[in-house]
């Protein structure tokens, strides 16, 4: 199988014919896409802007991050799953799409600098963890993701100005 056989195939799947074929359909899949995305985004800024040395409500990152993970997870599941059924309705076009593609790999990049944070930044956490000022590490670690969800943000939003319709 290619890939132009396995968008096409998802392109015909009949989920994504039925959010083609309904008026209402794409719009309301993409109102519950950008509102867990900015879900999303808005927790990780929150954290971001910890490791970049503001405190929010508590002084411990640890425990900011105790508590925002269970949302920001449930929020990503509900934007990759409603991301996955817009992405079905126009799989050839979006894969196609630049700025589509863009978006991929910041999303992708946003990923690994989090796993990167979790398997080393947190190795020392305790020593940091109710500081006023963060290791240089945290501080990079929050700026690059801050950088990349904004591009994610970006480039998302212009897809559906440079798409080509179905």
């Amino acid at each position: 199988m290619t890939l132009q056989s396995i968008l096409e195939y998802i392109y015909q799947l009949p989920v994504a014919d039925s959010i083609r074929q309904s008026e209402y359909g794409f719009p309301a899949i993409e109102c519950v896409h950008v509102l867990a995305i900015c879900t999303v985004v808005g927790i990780i800024a929150i954290a971001d802007l910890r490791l970049l040395g503001v405190r929010a409500h508590t002084p411990r990152l640890t425990t900011l991050l105790n508590q925002l993970t269970p949302i920001v997870w449930g929020a990503f599941g509900l934007a990759a799953i409603s991301g996955a059924l817009l992405f079905a309705s126009n799989a050839t076009g979006y894969a196609k799409n630049f700025d589509f593609q863009v978006k991929v790999i910041l999303l992708a990049l946003a990923f690994l600098n989090m796993l990167a944070f979790h398997l080393l930044g947190m190795r020392r956490i305790a020593k940091w963890d109710n500081a006023q000022h963060t290791p240089p590490a945290a501080k990079i670690s929050g700026a690059l993701s801050l950088i990349l969800w904004v591009g994610v943000v970006g480039f998302g939003r212009h897809v559906g100005f440079s798409l080509l319709p179905f």
